[in-house]
């Protein structure tokens, strides 16, 4: 059985202390974060190698199996540890309707984690660019090139209501890993909401960052098509995880989890570790 819905809201206002303490130490924080690109990255990878093919010989399973093998990216982020912006804005919500975090605080673990998930994600996506494993081939090119060109086609509306929709996803995903209490049944809650959004085509913006890099890289794309994509998908991804996922079951505890005075938690600077539960 899940734990309570009261019991996840206390544990997430939980984890945004932790996390409101750690950025004070930015260059750490700013690590734990690159790391969380990367590990979004390794999915995007892993998602158009397999799925290159596929899309070439114009299979009806690709979006399946691409959605099916994403969920490697919220496995690694939770398991080994690392700060992704989409869960923090889940989580900093929390700690704020809690009143154990400030407002500041949620704006600089935000800000802070999405430039460190940039730096991540173009690093690598570069970095996979210069092995060319992935454009070595017509199916697997021509494919990055489909996605960035999709990207790109959309409206900004378009792109801000399917980033609200995937975050909400996202962050359902993290909500209900927050829920369980044995690792298996937190691996399998992580990777069913991720199968949905990568099938429904939804914007998820550090994953794009890492599709943009590559597409950049191959010629499809550029960094104004990458600052463009962000400005109407970081947006939308805040309202899914914080609105829809995080405001939503605050409301429905709201009174009931435990409230601790938020000079118990946040404290003055100290070595605090960055590694937390959910990201």
């Amino acid at each position: 059985m899940p734990t309570a819905i009261s019991a996840a809201v206390d544990d997430l206002a939980g984890q945004a202390v932790t996390k409101a303490n750690a950025v004070r130490r930015p260059g750490r924080y700013l690590v734990s974060s690159g790391l969380a690109g990367v590990y979004i990255g390794v999915a995007v990878i892993v998602l158009i190698a397999v799925s290159a093919p596929l899309s070439s010989g114009e299979s009806p399973f690709t979006t399946l199996v691409s959605g099916a093998v994403f969920g490697i990216a919220l496995t690694l982020v939770v398991f080994a540890g690392a700060e992704l912006f989409t869960g923090n804005v889940m989580s900093m919500v929390h700690g704020v309707l809690e009143r154990r975090t400030s407002w500041m605080s949620l704006v600089t673990v935000c800000v802070v984690s999405l430039a460190g998930n940039l730096v991540g994600s173009v690093v690598f996506g570069s970095l996979v660019h210069a092995g060319g494993t992935l454009t070595a081939d017509d199916p697997t090119r021509s494919f990055i090139g489909s996605l960035v060109d999709g990207k790109n086609a959309a409206t900004g509306g378009e792109l801000f209501a399917r980033a609200i929709l995937c975050n909400m996803l996202v962050c359902l995903a993290l909500w209900m890993a927050a829920r369980a209490s044995s690792d298996g049944a937190k691996l399998a809650l992580l990777w069913w909401p991720l199968l949905a959004f990568i099938v429904a085509g939804f914007e998820h913006c550090v994953a794009n960052m890492t599709i943009f890099t590559l597409g950049v890289a191959t010629g499809d794309a550029t960094w104004a098509d990458l600052a463009r994509n962000l400005a109407f998908t970081v947006p939308g991804n805040v309202v899914g995880g914080a609105l829809l996922v995080g405001g939503a079951y605050w409301f429905i505890e709201r009174g009931k989890a435990t409230r601790r005075p938020r000079a118990e938690d946040e404290v003055s600077p100290t070595p605090v570790s960055t590694s937390v539960d959910a990201r």
